[in-house]
Parts: C-alpha cells; sequence; structure tokens
C-alpha cells in the first residue's frame, strides 16, 4: 500500500525516496566503518611519523644550531688567543731587535776603541822609530860635519853616541821648556 501510495502521488525531486536514504546512510555506515579501520590509523601513523620526524629534525637542527655557535664561540676564542700571541711576539722581536741594535753599537764602540787605541799605538810606535831613525842620521850628519869642520875624523862610536845623545838631549829639554812657556 504505501508502494501504491508512493506511485499514485507525483514525487518531488528534492524529497528523495526513503529506501534510497536507507540504503544510503547503510553504504555511507560501511565506507565510514572500513576508512575508520583501515585508513585513518594509517593516516594517524603518517602523521605521527611526520610530526615526530619534524620535531627530530627541529631538535636535530637546534642542536646543529647549537653546536655551531658553540663552534664559532670556539674559533673566535681560538683567533682572539692568536692575536694575542701575535702581538707578543711582534713585541718580543721588537725587544730582541733593539738588544741586537745595543749590542752591536756596543760591538762597533769596542771595535773603534781597539782600532784607535792600537792607531795610537802604531803612532808611537812609529814616532819613535822615527825619532831614533832621526836621532842617527842626525847624529851622524853632525860627526860628519864636525869632522869637516875640525879637519879630522871622529870616529870613535862610543864617544859618538855620547855626544849626540847629550845634544839631542839638550834640544829636547828646550824645545820641552818653549812649549811649557807658550802654555
Amino acid at each position: 500500500m504505501l508502494m501504491q501510495l508512493a506511485a499514485e502521488e507525483p514525487q518531488s525531486p528534492v524529497v528523495p525516496v526513503v529506501p534510497e536514504i536507507v540504503i544510503g546512510l547503510i553504504c555511507f555506515g560501511i565506507i565510514f566503518f572500513v576508512f575508520y579501520k583501515k585508513l585513518v590509523p594509517a593516516i594517524n601513523k603518517a602523521l605521527d611519523e611526520r610530526r615526530e620526524a619534524i620535531e627530530g629534525g627541529m631538535e636535530k637542527a637546534e642542536a646543529t644550531q647549537a653546536e655551531a655557535r658553540q663552534t664559532l664561540e670556539s674559533y673566535k676564542e681560538q683567533l682572539a688567543e692568536a692575536r694575542h700571541e701575535a702581538a707578543r711576539l711582534r713585541q718580543e722581536a721588537k725587544e730582541q731587535g733593539a738588544s741586537l741594535i745595543a749590542e752591536m753599537r756596543e760591538e762597533g764602540q769596542r771595535q773603534r776603541e781597539e782600532i784607535i787605541s792600537a792607531g795610537h799605538t802604531q803612532i808611537e810606535a812609529d814616532r819613535k822609530q822615527a825619532a831614533e831613525t832621526l836621532r842617527q842620521d842626525v847624529g851622524k850628519l853632525a860627526v860628519e860635519l864636525a869632522g869637516r869642520l875640525v879637519g879630522e875624523s871622529l870616529e870613535d862610536h862610543a864617544r859618538q853616541s855620547r855626544t849626540i845623545d847629550r845634544f839631542l838631549d839638550e834640544l829636547e829639554a828646550k824645545a820641552e821648556a818653549g812649549t811649557e812657556a807658550t802654555r
């Protein structure tokens, strides 16, 4: 009878038929149950894995970033130490250079003094030798001149040396007295 009524009344396109609603709900329930039992756990598992991977990646990134900060700080400390060491080495090099220059100046002064002293000693030795040679030459010339004036030979060496030495000593005494008087 219900079917007859349904067949007699014109059906509205907006209102569905009840058996179609029931069949649709049953199909929807079966599909929902299959999705809920099979797909939802797989989806939840994939989402959990994805969340864990993201969280693990973030933790790993944070750990890597912390390690990078620590490494950067370490490098900065090493750089500061290297700069400090370089400054210390430069200062030591300056000090060594200054002490080396001072030593070289002292050595130069010492060598100069040695050269001057050796020069004075050589000059004094040359002066004495020249004076002795001059004394002998003057003595010979004086004896020869005296012999020509007197007209006889004055060949006695001992007497000749004494005479020459006495004469030259008198000359030196007069020269020293003259230099002291001018002072």
